[in-house]
């Protein structure tokens, strides 16, 4: 089960220098988790990001890979999938009052990581 501590930016910047040689590969995919709003595109709040890798909510384990890192960005494993990502994102912001009503979840993979030694 997964503690209900909320990481700050500094200790995940920690953990990821911790994990470098893993990350790369674990969280090989950048993605941009962004909502719109009245016609305005906005990142996801860390706190929403971390709240959602956080829970035991779908009991899908593929989820377990996925690291908030700062407002509107999370690293994700390769095997998770980007789809189901987004929906089961988007039922939780909502199930949590975080997504405003008429609001939409844009949730896209960045550009590829072209060099994977650094954090």
């Amino acid at each position: 089960m997964r503690s209900m501590v909320s990481y700050s930016k500094a200790a995940i910047g920690w953990w990821r220098q911790v994990l470098c040689s893993n990350c790369s590969l674990m969280f090989a995919h950048k993605i941009r988790v962004e909502y719109e709003d009245q016609g305005r595109r906005l990142p996801c709040p860390l706190k929403w990001l971390d709240s959602f890798s956080m829970r035991n909510f779908t009991n899908a384990s593929v989820f377990d890979n996925t690291l908030p890192v700062d407002d509107g960005v999370m690293e994700i494993g390769t095997a998770v999938p980007i789809a189901e990502l987004k929906a089961a994102m988007e039922d939780w912001f909502r199930r949590k009052s975080y997504l405003p009503k008429g609001s939409a979840l844009i949730v896209a993979e960045s550009p590829p990581r072209t060099d994977l030694s650094t954090a």
